[in-house]
């Protein structure tokens, strides 16, 4: 039986590596993770020097196995370096995104605490107390609930 195999893989030449190459592809769609992928694309660069050039099977492996790390090291860096500029890095942190911004009391600051809607959301604030309709700048964020200071500028934007 593998000797069969053999013979097959032989037969094909190097169109194998082509073979090798779109198995190695589709068992990244199958297992995702990127790491199947560049050596899938080594497998088929490899193929194609063999049909341009002859060379024997060790050769190619050696080939391949020198292609296989530089693509994987080379789109691992690719990746990383793609991921850190793509997203919205305060994703998971929904109140700093809102730190600096300035926005009007819908209803008053009473023992230091009370709610200020923002957007979609009612958010938990504390700050001194004021009454409704004061412009207010959210300081910091403390737990899950805003810190606001009042605005000096009351002719400051709202949003």
């Amino acid at each position: 039986m593998d000797s069969v195999i053999l013979d097959q893989i032989r037969a094909l030449g190097p169109w194998a590596w082509w073979v090798l190459g779109l198995l190695l592809l589709g068992l990244e769609i199958v297992a995702p993770g990127t790491l199947f992928l560049w050596f899938g694309i080594a497998a088929i660069l490899v193929g194609a020097v063999a049909l341009v050039i002859d060379m024997s099977w060790q050769v190619a492996l050696i080939l391949y196995v020198v292609l296989a790390f530089a693509s994987f090291f080379l789109g691992r860096g690719l990746i990383s370096r793609l991921k850190s500029e793509e997203g919205d890095p305060q994703l998971n942190k929904r109140g700093s995104r809102y730190i600096g911004r300035v926005f009007t009391l819908a209803s008053p600051l009473h023992q230091g605490s009370g709610n200020l809607s923002i957007d979609d959301t009612v958010w938990r604030v504390s700050g001194p107390d004021l009454p409704a309709g004061v412009n207010v700048r959210v300081e910091r964020i403390e737990g899950a609930h805003l810190v606001v200071a009042p605005v000096e500028d009351e002719t400051a934007s709202t949003n």
